[in-house]
């Protein structure tokens, strides 16, 4: 059997502010001890980059937040602190309404002139009328060598037509985005790429053109269909190579997962090639796929368990969930046992499974597919990254893309409000008994096949399809 791990991100516990000066610096304390206290991966990384750093970084971001006079910056100050420790499975939630002290800048033009103007357009570049997410119509037009993006229509109340939301520098051949939250502060970026001639790639946001009109490539709209799609779909793309996409391992997903992979067994197991495409599937739960686990199988596949960090607010999260109504009865008692286990060792990390490794076995090893190749990327974290150590087990499978994320040592997510209910703070119950042995959080799992940036993603099928067809 597999270990079961899942994710609990519930706020479970409640403090009294009582007798408190609701401070930036008394919020910092109370994150600092709660995390030093419950965080399953604090001790690995003070082991790791040693004691006195941690102490001359806390010093240091003291100062820093002992300025701070909002709860936005002291928020951000906060997960800033928390990034000592890891990037993924952490993180502070604001739950005040304040709003940024930051104003929108203006843009100084004529809408429908602009509008006349890019409707003669012949060229295509960043200049144009742009759709974000179905909620905004944005305008690009250049001003000297730069760009300025803002509102032409919006369905979100923070935005007004002609508030600047978008600025893009180019200075010695290299370009720098800034595009701007609802609360109005910047997200800045390296790289702006127009893909094509209808979209344009700002950091992790795409924009699609809406006008003006220009032809488009058919390998460029399948490409965002598929990324964007929100639901897994299996399609042939030649007589050889099957194409499967799973935008994410979600518990809610698990079900549409299933019943691609029924509805096209056949189809799979008749196909000489199957390509997987994960790109920014950021996990869920190891459940979601399991039923995939056996198309790629050749020999058997281990497992390594997680322990939990037994305290007395941890393990009340376990409690908690173990009275839950929407659980049936027997996952209800499973996780009592789990609570029971830990509360006898309370300071200890404990390993609930009762063994360190387990291992996959089934009796058959199907013939097709012959070869898989899995495609990655910075986006894939987690519950992904789960399912790619246990792919790499199999003979059949090949990586393709880049590095992922780097989010999986320090797991089971929980959260927990603060005294001065401003913020939640998110750290996690467990760690993987692989560290330190192998570590993942920060460093990522390495693509065999890395595809460098002179491949365009749009191409990354093509080129997967290419490889595992020689």
């Amino acid at each position: 059997m597999r270990f079961v791990i899942f994710f609990i991100v519930v706020v479970v516990l409640t403090y009294s502010a009582n007798g408190q000066t609701c401070t930036c610096e008394s919020n910092f304390e109370w994150v600092k001890k709660t995390f030093e206290e419950n965080d399953a991966g604090f001790q690995h990384i003070i082991d790791k980059k040693g004691l006195a750093a941690y102490n001359i970084y806390n010093q240091l971001m003291l100062e820093k937040i002992k300025m701070s006079k909002t709860s936005i910056e002291c928020a951000k100050l906060l997960n800033e602190w928390l990034t000592f420790f890891r990037s993924g499975h952490i993180g502070i939630v604001r739950l005040t309404n304040e709003t940024s002290t930051q104003k929108p800048e203006m843009w100084k033009g004529n809408i429908s002139h602009f509008e006349k103007y890019i409707s003669e357009k012949s060229k295509a570049d960043y200049e144009g009328i742009w759709d974000i997410n179905g909620v905004l119509k944005i305008g690009i037009q250049k001003q000297g060598s730069n760009y300025v993006g803002f509102i032409i229509e919006s369905s979100a109340d923070t935005w007004k037509p002609e508030m600047v939301i978008l600025k893009i520098e180019q200075n010695d051949n290299k370009v720098k985005s800034t595009l701007y939250r609802r609360d109005y502060t910047p997200i800045e970026n390296d790289e702006s790429e127009l893909i094509g001639n209808n979209y344009l790639q700002i950091g992790q946001q795409v924009l699609k053109r809406l006008k003006p009109h220009f032809a488009s490539d058919t390998i460029i709209e399948n490409y965002f269909k598929s990324i964007n799609s929100p639901s897994p779909f299996l399609e042939k793309l030649n007589a050889t190579t099957l194409y499967l996409r799973i935008p994410s391992f979600d518990y809610e997903d698990k079900s549409s997962i299933d019943k691609v992979l029924t509805e096209n067994k056949e189809k799979i197991l008749n196909t000489e090639n199957l390509i997987i495409d994960l790109r920014n599937n950021g996990g869920g739960a190891d459940q979601s796929f399991q039923e995939l686990l056996p198309f790629l199988y050749t020999n058997p596949i281990r497992s390594i368990a997680v322990e939990f960090l037994s305290t007395l607010q941890n393990n009340q999260q376990f409690l908690d969930f173990s009275t839950n109504p929407e659980l049936d009865e027997g996952t209800r008692k499973w996780i009592k046992n789990i609570c029971d286990k830990l509360q006898e060792r309370l300071g200890k990390f404990v390993n609930p499974f009762g063994e360190d490794v387990s291992v996959m076995r089934q009796d058959v090893v199907y013939e097709y597919p012959k070869k898989v190749g899995i495609i990655i990327n910075e986006g894939n974290a987690s519950t992904t990254e789960e399912f790619l150590l246990a792919a790499k087990q199999s003979k059949k499978v090949k990586l393709f893309g880049v590095t992922t994320s780097g989010a999986l040592d320090v797991s089971n997510l929980a959260s927990v409000e603060s005294p001065c209910k401003e913020f939640i703070l998110r750290y996690c119950l467990s760690r993987s008994m692989r560290i330190p042995g192998m570590t993942i959080d920060d460093i990522g799992l390495q693509p065999d096949f890395y595809l460098d940036k002179t491949i365009p993603q749009h191409k990354w099928v093509e080129f997967v399809n290419d490889i595992l067809n020689q």
